[in-house]
């Protein structure tokens, strides 16, 4: 059920922890938000935070759970890699910007030894490690190649390793983790960064607030060009 939110409440903007935000804060700071301390205090447990825009308030949740707030309207914006929009496909989700911050690649891996000699052309059927299973599937249905995924949330690079999967699907920055642990990437599955994405619900009720974000953050994804 879709959350019903008044005019008169401040927007919720929807940040995801970890690396992403990291990428994403100079980029907040140059459209003039800034977050109330207790943001950046690792003892706080507040989960919604105020800012000096007295219309909208920073939840700060895990990086696939921006989407679904709000795709189901908890919150009115958020930032999400475009990863997470392929994997659930929400289509309450609109994506107007792409940020240019959080550059990473989705990739199949391999141990070495095995991708050696290995031949993806002759693949008919593999087994795969990720938290991709939607984006992993529909990659190798393409490729008339039936993949059987195990769903993991993290530590993908111990699969192989621990012969759950001899391949893995998974994010790549530098690939020090996949070279740390024996794997090569095998193929680039897609180019990821982050989005600004709204509520379509939102920008139809409250067209003047949540425009005026989206205008906002183009303008510095400009000047930062």
């Amino acid at each position: 059920m879709m959350v019903q939110a008044r005019g008169n409440e401040a927007l919720v903007l929807a940040l995801p922890k970890g690396r992403i935000l990291s990428d994403v804060m100079p980029l907040l700071r140059r459209t003039g938000l800034e977050i109330e301390p207790a943001f950046d205090d690792p003892k706080s447990r507040l989960l919604r935070f105020k800012t000096n825009m007295p219309m909208l308030d920073v939840v700060r949740v895990r990086n696939f759970d921006v989407a679904t707030f709000v795709a189901f309207g908890a919150a009115h914006l958020g930032v999400a890699g475009n990863d997470v929009l392929m994997e659930f496909q929400y289509p309450e989700i609109y994506a107007p910007l792409d940020l240019k911050v959080g550059h990473c690649r989705l990739s199949v891996a391999g141990p070495a030894d095995m991708v050696a000699k290995d031949e993806p052309s002759r693949w008919s059927h593999v087994r795969v490690a990720t938290k991709y299973p939607e984006i992993t599937q529909r990659y190798f249905a393409e490729r008339g190649v039936q993949a059987e995924c195990v769903k993991l949330n993290g530590a993908m690079e111990l699969a192989p390793l621990l012969g759950l999967c001899r391949r893995i699907v998974d994010l790549v920055q530098t690939g020090d983790t996949l070279r740390a642990n024996g794997l090569v990437e095998i193929e680039r599955i897609c180019d990821i960064s982050s989005r600004l994405i709204v509520n379509r619900a939102a920008l139809k009720t409250r067209p003047h607030e949540v425009g005026a974000w989206i205008r906002r953050f183009e303008d510095v994804v400009r000047d930062a060009a």
